[in-house]
């Protein structure tokens, strides 16, 4: 089996079977405003799930994703979802691994595939991001192939651009690509004129199919509006990565520059600028690690080659023989696995965003009155119909309000005294190791009411 058959199955396995993927209270709400969609036949202007916001501004800007999970999810549950993000996991996997080939022998093809792999592990998520991890293979690669064979990309990629736009704010990061690869040629190519005109025609294009979208200008500008929110860097995505454990980034990295140092790789000095921004992105934030390990590889897989002694056109003879071998065979191993992540259902549990039982146990007149939430239960209580107070959405709350909420959950109980009397809030639902919850065990008119491994329930007493 080639690398590339071996890489879409090693990630669609992965992606199908691993327990992390569904480890995310944004997947509940993703799926809930999805469904919302499909049932409204619109796309969400306004905030239908909180009732601390309820009604205010909020672009469903990851609209496309959503509509694709709930309607995954209402086909076949949990393990629908699981088999979406199975086959986008797989088509990113084998993109990758298919496009270091044309430059890279199956050995070192192998190798930084794998490597590259191992760094997505920590990002595979059942969330809009792994959705466009595809696109951007697809992009990239279009505008590197471009740059290898000296000319200006295909607009055949532009509605790879709206599609992106639709799916995911990172879409932002496929435009900075394009510039940057833009200039790249501008420095290396000889005839100048003609890489300024095609290349600003195809950037020109790239910005109005980004513009197709339901918000426009604002879903074009909305990635950037969304970095700028200070609040962000209190979630943990948006937060360095931790290097006391090991981190299979590290790994790469190092290689990377093992291999760089002894056999005297030439990257040309704007692509190693955009690789090193990236890696500055990917160790500022954990979110942009997975985007690293995509396009890293891609953009120094020529260079790379360059400094081999061998050469993946001498491999293409034979495995051009064994190509239909192994498309049979991957298509087998993906239905095979398909079926068997079919037949085998998901079944939830209580979690660490996900209380379940602690929910079920309210009474559901209860339920329809206002909470105070953990934040990270958010998105379990939109799923369950349940408005909350609080959930992942920083570009709807705004910092003043998440301010408000930190100080709530610092224990502090003056503002915690005060919430509840402001919002007439009739029940709190909080993690177990939260610190807001030994204030509200000492808070005259509220008793505890359920207590778990993962959440504590509080009412107040009539």
């Amino acid at each position: 089996m080639s690398v590339t058959a071996f890489a879409v199955v090693l990630a669609f396995a992965v992606t199908a079977f691993a327990p992390q993927v569904l480890n995310d209270g944004d997947t509940f709400m993703h799926i809930a405003a999805g469904a919302r969609m499909l049932a409204d036949h619109a796309v969400l202007y306004r905030d239908p799930f909180s009732y601390t916001f309820a009604g205010a501004a909020w672009q469903a800007h990851e609209w496309l994703a959503e509509v694709a999970m709930a309607a995954a999810y209402g086909a076949g549950g949990w393990s629908g979802l699981l088999l979406l993000f199975a086959f986008a996991a797989a088509a990113a996997a084998g993109l990758l691994a298919h496009n270091l080939g044309r430059w890279l022998d199956w050995p070192a093809q192998a190798i930084v595939s794998i490597i590259a792999l191992s760094c997505m592990t920590p990002s595979l998520l059942a969330r809009p991001h792994l959705l466009a991890l595809p696109l951007l293979a697809l992009w990239l690669s279009g505008l590197l192939i471009a740059r290898s064979e000296k000319r200006t990309p295909s607009f055949a990629l532009l509605p790879v651009m709206t599609l992106w736009a639709n799916i995911h704010g990172s879409f932002l990061l496929g435009l900075g690509l394009a510039a940057g690869l833009a200039l790249d040629a501008l420095v290396s190519d000889d005839n100048r004129a003609a890489t300024i005109r095609g290349w600003s025609l195809f950037g020109a294009g790239a910005l109005a199919a980004a513009l197709i979208n339901p918000h426009f200008v604002q879903g074009l500008l909305f990635p950037i509006a969304m970095m700028g929110a200070a609040k962000l860097a209190n979630v943990a995505e948006w937060q360095p990565i931790d290097f006391s454990q090991f981190q299979p980034l590290e790994l790469a990295v190092l290689a990377a520059l093992y291999f760089v140092v002894t056999r005297g790789v030439r990257i040309p000095p704007v692509r190693a600028f955009i690789v090193l921004v990236l890696l500055h992105l990917a160790l500022q934030h954990q979110r942009h690690q997975i985007v690293f390990a995509l396009a890293a590889p891609l953009l120094l897989a020529e260079p790379m080659s360059r400094a081999l002694s061998a050469s993946a056109s001498a491999l293409s003879k034979r495995t051009h023989r064994l190509a239909a071998f192994a498309a049979t065979a991957t298509a087998v191993l993906v239905i095979g696995l398909a079926a068997l992540r079919l037949l085998v259902p998901v079944v939830r549990s209580d979690g660490p965003v996900a209380p379940i039982s602690a929910l079920e146990h309210v009474p559901p007149a209860l339920r329809c009155q206002p909470v105070l939430n953990d934040y990270s239960f958010g998105g379990y209580l939109i799923f369950a119909g349940v408005r909350p107070f609080v959930d992942s959405r920083v570009e709807l709350y705004g910092d003043a309000f998440l301010a408000r909420y930190e100080q709530i959950i610092a224990s502090d109980p003056q503002t915690v005294r005060a919430t509840l009397r402001a919002y007439d809030i009739r029940w709190t639902i909080l993690g177990k190791r939260s610190r807001a919850v030994a204030v509200m065990d000492g808070l005259r008119g509220w008793r505890r009411f359920y207590t778990d491994d993962y959440a504590v329930v509080h009412i107040r007493d009539k």
